[in-house]
């Protein structure tokens, strides 16, 4: 991964999100989100992260109006975000409303490939508002987010 290596500019500031249920991973139907933690995933990511110029902040909440808190407050202060907005995906206009305001590159993530799944799971509200979406990897997605985001950053 050299691209992460050669990157000359500032430390880069990539917020991670969590939504609804993803503290229940490891426990949660593991035939479709597999028996690794949250933990353990930030584990993943933070390892990816190391020794290269990228801040990791990894966040996760049950409630909606926290994670737009966050977003929110990312403007400014992050350079990305990658959000895996869980449920919130499929039904908050909020989330996507606090995207968009925000102005801060979003990367989509999922651990199943929601499309593959029940229909209600095929249309993502914040899809529109992201700069892409990485799903059905399991802990891959979220170190292909990382990647994305630092292309983002990088203006690849």
């Amino acid at each position: 991964m050299g691209w992460f290596q050669d990157f000359d500019g500032e430390r880069m500031k990539i917020l991670f999100l969590n939504g609804p249920n993803l503290n229940l991973l490891g426990t949660r139907e593991p035939g479709i989100y597999g028996t690794l933690t949250l933990a353990d995933i930030e584990r993943a990511v933070r390892g990816r992260a190391e020794g290269r110029k990228i801040e990791v902040d990894f966040r996760q909440s049950n409630h909606e109006g926290e994670l737009v808190t966050w977003i929110q407050e990312a403007r400014g202060t992050r350079d990305a975000i990658v959000l895996n907005a869980a449920a919130y995906t499929h039904t908050s206009v909020a989330l996507r409303d606090a995207i968009s305001a925000s102005g801060v590159p979003t990367i989509e993530i999922h651990l199943s490939n929601v499309h593959a799944r029940e229909a209600f799971r095929h249309h993502s509200h914040i899809a529109a508002v992201c700069r892409g979406q990485v799903s059905g990897f399991g802990v891959g997605s979220y170190l292909l987010g990382l990647e994305a985001a630092v292309i983002v950053i990088e203006g690849a």
